[in-house]
């Protein structure tokens, strides 16, 4: 269970990311933050390219971030995403199976500047995944 201190401490890291988005394309900036099971937060920033295909989303950022930093066994526990928008975001299909890869018990959050949000896991918002488990 995620305790309310880690959701306001992924939910302010998440929204700082957001502000250093790299966005000229969509004008959409997106932060995450990643709650790993060792205890650490990471955090990452959606970063364009006009070749949009070369585009990559907060939530993966974020997680590769953890990767990057040495979490080599890493096990999500918590994802949240934060857009400056009125109505929350769900994260994308690719960052769902990235999530799903790194946490299949994940919880995922998503807040915006307005009221909303979205409390879900991903097991919800991706059903009958496809993960390390299937290659077995």
């Amino acid at each position: 269970m995620i305790t309310a201190t880690q959701t306001r401490r992924l939910v302010s890291a998440a929204r700082k990311a957001s502000a250093r988005a790299y966005a000229p394309y969509s004008n959409f900036h997106v932060g995450s933050a990643v709650l790993s099971k060792s205890g650490r937060i990471y955090s990452g920033c959606n970063v364009e390219n006009a070749s949009y295909g070369l585009t990559c989303c907060a939530e993966r950022n974020a997680i590769f971030g953890a990767v990057s930093a040495g979490e080599r066994k890493l096990r999500l526990r918590c994802v949240v995403v934060y857009t400056p928008t009125d109505i929350p975001t769900a994260p994308c299909g690719a960052c769902r199976q990235v999530i799903n890869e790194f946490g299949p018990d994940a919880q995922v959050i998503s807040v915006c500047q307005g009221k909303g949000r979205i409390v879900s896991n991903i097991r919800n918002l991706l059903p009958e995944s496809f993960g390390p488990q299937d290659l077995a």
